[in-house]
């Protein structure tokens, strides 16, 4: 259930601090929390709660997306991001509270939900508004700025119906990938990541089974030690680590197997919903895992690097530092400080067909095109 609750952008003054004083006005978030509308936000964040009546009423959308700016920019955990919000009034304030709490104005886990509720096509429409909001604002001061006294000269001031608007600005364009927070993977330890995941299945799968009929073998106790004897070792040859790898895939293959017999039997329906998708994703990364170890390549058409997060995939960057990268790629434009999301996308693409679409995008919000582009 969904409560729309938006009164406007709260007066410093009226933020109440038990322990006196007042908030400062130049301060980064109580600036940043008059750039954003957040009353456009909120028309737009209700609509994922259309039709829902029951259930405890949800955070407001300035409390969710507030949170989720407050994260990136400190660069903090969920749980670290909770308390400092708990500690700290002027994030309190960015978040729309009326008052100063000392108590956690939310669990760490909502987190994931607020996540949930903006997709990657909304936050490029709210990018957009937060950046209209802000360029009309600096507009508005440079018109307040200038002296009405002043008398324009008549000649170079009258308009020509005749010329069109000329080119203006400086356009940045880059392409980048954004670090996705996951182990570094190694073809070794994603399968024991995953065999040890099939291993836990089996055990659910035949818990209601005890006593009727013997658990499939898995030899989970063999499979550690021959994964433990070249992961252990800070130097592996690639035939010892292929023949790991070859080893690996016999015992989840073997799992899988099992498996599958044990879904003939009806058994899959004690699995809950997080065993399943990986039970899913499994099954892909074994098929990957086993046509690269037969055929003796490195690479494979959407190739799973993560089970946890199967969209992410090897962004190759060709850096000296880091040559592949984990992560979504992104477009990225920047004009006069202000940065837009063009494209942002979990499959590597070349940007180099990105660059005519963001010129236009940029006459689309202008007016006009950029008087140089880099």
């Amino acid at each position: 259930m969904y409560r729309k609750d938006y009164t406007g952008q709260l007066e410093i003054p009226n933020f109440y601090l038990p322990f006196g004083g007042k908030l400062r006005s130049d301060n980064r978030w109580v600036i940043l929390s008059k750039q954003i509308p957040w009353k456009t936000i909120e028309q737009r964040y209700a609509l994922n709660f259309k039709g829902s009546k029951t259930g405890n009423p949800a955070k407001t959308a300035r409390v969710a997306l507030g949170s989720l700016i407050i994260k990136e920019r400190l660069g903090t955990s969920d749980i670290e991001t909770v308390e400092q919000i708990r500690e700290n009034p002027y994030l309190q304030y960015f978040l729309g509270f009326y008052e100063y709490d000392d108590e956690k104005p939310f669990d760490s886990s909502s987190m994931t939900h607020f996540r949930k509720r903006f997709n990657a096509q909304t936050l490029a429409e709210i990018n957009e508004l937060i950046v209209a909001n802000a360029v009309e604002n600096n507009s508005n001061k440079k018109d307040d700025s200038c002296d009405d006294s002043d008398t324009p000269n008549s000649q170079n001031d009258k308009p020509n119906d005749n010329d069109k608007p000329s080119n203006k600005g400086k356009m940045i364009v880059d392409a980048t990938c954004t670090p996705a927070d996951i182990a570094y993977p190694t073809d070794l330890n994603l399968l024991n990541t995953a065999r040890e995941k099939t291993e836990a299945i089996i055990d659910t799968l035949h818990k209601p089974l005890i006593g009727k009929k013997d658990k499939p073998r898995t030899y989970r106790n063999k499979a550690r030690k021959d994964y433990l004897a070249v992961a252990k070792k800070k130097t592996s040859g690639k035939n010892k680590i292929r023949k790991a790898v070859g080893k690996q895939l016999g015992y989840l293959g073997r799992n899988l197997r099992s498996i599958d017999k044990m879904a003939s039997e009806g058994l899959l329906m004690h699995l809950n919903k997080r065993k399943y998708r990986d039970l899913l994703v499994i099954s892909e990364l074994y098929r990957q895992q086993q046509w690269m170890y037969d055929n003796r390549q490195q690479r494979i058409d959407d190739r799973i690097v993560s089970i946890s997060q199967p969209h992410i995939r090897p962004i190759v960057r060709g850096k000296a530092r880091n040559k592949v990268e984990f992560g979504a790629k992104i477009s990225v434009s920047m004009v006069d400080g202000f940065s837009y999301v063009d494209k942002i996308g979990w499959d590597n693409y070349n940007e180099s067909t990105d660059l005519i679409p963001q010129i236009e995008k940029y006459r689309q919000r202008f007016g006009f095109y950029p008087e140089s582009v880099h």
